[in-house]
């Protein structure tokens, strides 16, 4: 597939010195004037919403053709349908071994910080109502669609997914007879990557406005509430990055540079703390993934829409230390076996888990229930978590939206489908 380099489509702005900015730098500048606009203005800072809502709109809109026709013309330019199995089977073993390892690193800090210790809920208002987990098997089934031009339509990326890898592999047998379909999905990708960067150039405006609402309306001072639970998850997150996705994928198993993988993930950080949803950050994760970390299209089309819906290091993270917080709140005593259980829930509980802001909060009580809480404790605990979770979400979705980038840049390698020259080139900063 033909890929144009990404300043290519920025001739028409040459000599404009908003263009030449490095775009993480106006992003990260967008969200430091977004916090003191939001500081200073509180509650009237909603009336810029429509700003951020718009920017999560437009990226929303692009998803979906963005996941079909990249992953149809990439599994085109492979040649081989039969590693497509080989790809997938490393990308969902990789994703849950790195949750598991995200939810022990939650349960060992949660022990050690006693975030939870001398905490009274008694005050906290129940949640009104929790949904429960989606069942592992009834996710599963809803991979293949009864009606695939309804998961276009609805936005579901794994029928996506299956039918676009349907539509490429039968494209793949047809030879030359499919040859005029395959021409017009390569077109189509190289369209709605352009569409992607078109829209990621007006980030910075959508990122401020987000940012300005969240801190107008509940200000990070909000963390104060809860103080250590917020500094327990925030080292979590750091410690899990750093270590799972820094030292251990990049430095030790792929022999890569942990600072050239973080500078070119860095886009898609920023937008996903701004969002806190990791279908909304999928195309910035997919175009930094081929444009800076040498991911080729036929791995970063599959295994990134596969982790925004699947892998949610954050959200497992998150949802540990929360139940251990919740129990040491109630003075209920935990024994080995409960860890166990709580990182076994938790690891298939985050598979179910909606890539949407918060989406975590309706899925705890599975959790909290392997260590019998009762559902007036588990209302009470995810009461009072909701006052403070939006800034923990953007937290988390940062480790979900670094685990899908950490992922598909080893699978990229393990396939024979990375470009090293592109994750070593120097990138502007």
């Amino acid at each position: 597939m033909s890929r144009e380099p990404e300043s290519s489509h920025k001739g028409a702005f040459a000599g404009v010195s908003w263009f030449e900015i490095a775009l993480w730098k106006r992003i990260l500048a967008a969200m430091v004037v977004g916090v003191i606009v939001g500081a200073l203005w509180g509650e009237g800072a909603e009336s810029i919403g429509w700003m951020g809502d718009l920017f999560i709109r437009l990226i929303r809109m692009i998803v979906v053709p963005l996941v079909f026709v990249t992953i149809v013309a990439g599994v085109v330019s492979m040649g081989d349908p039969s590693k497509l199995g080989s790809l997938g089977a490393k990308t969902i073993v990789l994703y849950m071994l790195t949750t598991l390892v995200a939810i022990t690193i939650g349960l060992i800090l949660a022990v050690l910080f006693q975030p939870g210790a001398g905490v009274d809920l008694t005050g906290a208002e129940p949640a009104a109502a929790m949904q429960e987990a989606v069942p592992l098997a009834e996710r599963l089934m809803a991979i293949v669609p009864q009606n695939p031009f309804a998961a276009l339509a609805e936005g579901d990326i794994l029928a996506t997914i299956f039918f676009a890898l349907l539509i490429g592999v039968s494209l793949l047998t047809l030879g030359e007879r499919g040859k005029p379909v395959a021409d017009f999905m390569d077109a189509s990708s190289d369209v709605v990557l352009r569409i992607t960067h078109w829209i990621m150039e007006i980030a910075p405006f959508g990122v401020f406005a987000l940012i300005a609402r969240v801190t107008g309306a509940q200000g990070f001072d909000v963390l104060l509430n809860a103080v250590v639970l917020a500094v327990t998850v925030f080292i979590a997150c750091a410690i899990h990055v750093i270590f799972m996705h820094g030292v251990v994928i990049m430095k030790m198993i792929l022999k890569l540079s942990p600072v050239m993988f973080f500078r070119g993930a860095r886009d898609a950080m920023l937008v996903a703390f701004s969002t806190s949803s990791s279908a909304a950050t999928l195309p910035v994760s997919m175009s930094v993934a081929e444009e800076n970390l040498g991911v080729k299209p036929i791995v970063a089309s599959t295994v990134l829409p596969i982790g925004a819906t699947i892998n949610m290091d954050g959200t497992a993270l998150y949802v540990g230390i929360v139940s251990v917080f919740a129990a040491q709140a109630f003075g209920i005593e935990l024994s080995l076996t409960d860890y166990f259980l709580m990182a076994g829930t938790t690891t298939l509980v985050s598979v179910g888990t909606a890539a949407v802001p918060s989406a975590s909060l309706f899925l705890m009580s599975a959790v909290m229930d392997t260590i019998g809480m009762s559902a007036d404790q588990i209302a009470v605990t995810v009461g009072f978590i909701f006052i403070i979770d939006r800034p923990l979400d953007m937290l988390r979705t940062v480790v979900n939206i670094t685990g899908d980038l950490s992922v598909s840049t080893a699978v990229a390698n393990w396939e024979g489908e990375f470009d090293r020259e592109i994750f070593e080139k120097p990138i502007k900063v």
